[in-house]
């Protein structure tokens, strides 16, 4: 007897490095999705890998020269492994093309909105000839791509409402390299919230680089950001939801009421300031003042008293004044953040600002002015996690905490990391804890 045996072909593997923010974690577990199609399995072991690539950032400076020491490690591995295929995807592909492919070290350059090219483009390179594609869309959003998980933990997903970003601010060079703003079919994003519930997801964070101004139009229905957080928190009352980032030009009264009517919307905002000043914030064109700023946050803290505050702060752009400055540490003192990304103002080529404006404060004084932030928020941050001593908070069960073992972590609705006894607590459940002590980073509890 005669048997006949199709063999399956071999999977090759792909490592993929992420950098920057949460969106470019959305967008590695869409790429794994194309990949999959293409005969690719992911692999978290670069020496396994046939096909190294890293998810870029370009919205610093510091993040892009990170990924050229890291694109030498990777053609060291291709010194033992001459077959690599080294890949460069995401912004920084977008902003920097073809002197990727000029150092001859890259054999892939893929922009954001061209990752449903990556078979094609793969299955093309050779020798002598390497792969770009860095063409943006105004229309594509990945809405019919059933991401792949890249979590550990299998607790919380993120899901992408909208790619790009309208806003030009003048320091940004997200415009360039992710292009214009468009929103994605609501009921696409509420089928894949609901795919994540079933799976076992207990929270989804939904991403966009303005998630208030998110606006689906069809020909039967317009949903706006705070009906589709309404439709998500829906879907059943144990999943949490968070989204990011806000903008504070855009975020309104019926995002605000709509967070505070359904429980399972967690009580945190992201609100980018990134200056108290009224004149740098006209230079930087983020379309608000000082006032504006300040209004949004009293009526935040109006409609829910518990909700979390974080921001971003730039110290140190274009013709920044100590004045300046000190508005920017009065607001912050005003507000209470819990807690903020800050940085030196890093001049991005291409950007309006690096047009039209010189980058004219010394570095020194950027990086004083960095470190007087930093040593204020670091005291409001504890004065705001101090403030929780005494409360009772309902804590997603994350794990273990890494400096114990004995001990569990999770975040409260408001963000804040918590950490507790395990006492036989499950993983992936909702916990009451009672905070009882703090550091500027963290609530102790029982």
């Amino acid at each position: 007897m005669i048997f006949f045996v199709t063999l399956q072909p071999m999977k090759k593997r792909a490592y993929i490095e992420t950098y920057g923010c949460q969106m470019n974690v959305n967008d590695t577990e869409v790429i794994f999705s194309i990949l999959a199609d293409a005969g690719y399995e992911r692999t978290e072991v670069m020496e396994e890998a046939d096909l190294v690539m890293a998810n870029t950032c370009s919205i610093r400076d510091n993040a892009e020269q990170r990924i050229w020491g890291r694109i030498e490690v990777f053609n060291q591995l291709r010194k033992a492994k001459p077959a690599l295929i080294v890949g460069i995807v995401g912004c920084m592909a977008e902003r920097l093309k073809d002197k990727l492919l000029d150092t001859r070290k890259v054999d892939l350059v893929v922009g954001p909105d061209a990752y449903r090219s990556l078979p094609r483009l793969l299955e093309a390179i050779g020798p002598e000839s390497p792969q770009i594609d860095v063409l943006l869309s105004r229309e594509e959003t990945y809405a019919d791509i059933t991401p792949v998980r890249t979590d550990r933990n299998g607790i919380s997903a993120f899901i992408s409402i909208m790619r790009g970003c309208n806003n030009v601010c003048s320091y940004c060079v997200v415009p360039y390299t992710r292009g214009a703003e468009r929103s994605r079919d609501a009921a696409s994003i509420v089928r894949e919230a609901c795919d994540v519930y079933q799976k076992g997801y207990k929270e989804v964070t939904l991403l966009g680089q303005n998630v208030d101004s998110y606006l689906w139009k069809s020909e039967t229905e317009t949903v706006n950001f705070a009906q589709l957080l309404e439709r998500v928190a829906a879907i059943a009352p144990d999943l949490r939801v968070r989204f990011a980032t806000s903008h504070p030009k855009d975020i309104s009264d019926e995002v605000i009421y709509t967070m505070a009517a359904h429980k399972n919307i967690c009580r945190h905002i992201h609100l980018p300031v990134q200056s108290g000043s009224s004149r740098m914030l006209e230079k930087m064109r983020r379309k608000y003042d000082r006032e504006w700023y300040l209004e949004r946050v009293a009526k935040i803290r109006e409609v829910m008293p518990d909700c979390g505050l974080t921001t971003d702060v730039i110290a140190g752009f274009c013709s920044e004044t100590l004045q300046d400055h000190e508005d920017t540490l009065s607001l912050m003192e005003q507000v209470g953040f819990d807690w903020a990304f800050m940085f030196a103002y890093s001049d991005r080529p291409g950007t309006l600002a690096n047009r039209t404006m010189p980058d004219d404060v010394p570095a020194d004084e950027k990086n004083r002015r960095l470190n007087e932030i930093i040593a204020l928020q670091n005291r409001k941050s504890l004065e705001r996690y101090r403030a929780q001593i005494g409360k009772k908070l309902e804590v997603l069960v994350e794990g273990p905490s890494k400096r114990d073992p004995d001990m569990l972590c999770g975040r409260a609705s408001n963000n804040m990391m918590c950490v507790f006894p395990a006492e036989g607590r499950a993983v992936r459940t909702l916990t009451e804890v009672e905070v009882v002590d703090c550091t500027s980073a963290t609530l102790i509890c029982k």
